[in-house]
């Protein structure tokens, strides 16, 4: 089944989350990223050894940011919070409030496709109206 996925006006991504390809990158410069030390990467951490291979071979696309804390602090590193700029928050506000109307016009039109059960196909074929009662 098809979905309308909601992105994020300041932080948008398509495959994968870009966090994952820090963190493999910290794991490489450690020497842990290989699968073979997943298992020692899972004992320093706590973190499932089958979360890893979500990220980095499977299907994984936005991991819990517990899971991505537990990681990197578990190597001695800390997630840092730097402000690059400074903002116009009533400029934002008015950007903001665009992007969101657009975004619903976008979640309606995609409903409108799905139809009522949210397959395109039933609403392709939707059947013709029946007369009920006395034949």
């Amino acid at each position: 089944m098809a979905r309308f996925i909601t992105g994020y006006r300041t932080y948008n991504w398509t495959k994968k989350n870009p966090v994952i390809d820090k963190v493999r990158t910290l794991l490489q410069d450690e020497g842990l990223y290989s699968k073979k030390k997943r298992n020692l990467l899972h004992q320093l951490s706590g973190v499932a050894v089958s979360t890893y291979d979500g990220w980095f071979e499977g299907e994984t696309k936005d991991p819990k940011h517990t899971t991505i804390a537990a990681t990197i602090t578990a190597l001695g590193y800390e997630e840092q919070f730097v402000k690059t700029h400074d903002i116009d928050q009533e400029a934002e506000l008015e950007v903001a409030r665009a992007w969101l109307k657009k975004q619903d016009a976008a979640r309606e039109k995609f409903k409108a496709a799905q139809g009522a059960n949210g397959s395109r196909r039933a609403a392709a074929q939707k059947p013709a109206a029946t007369k009920r009662g006395k034949k």
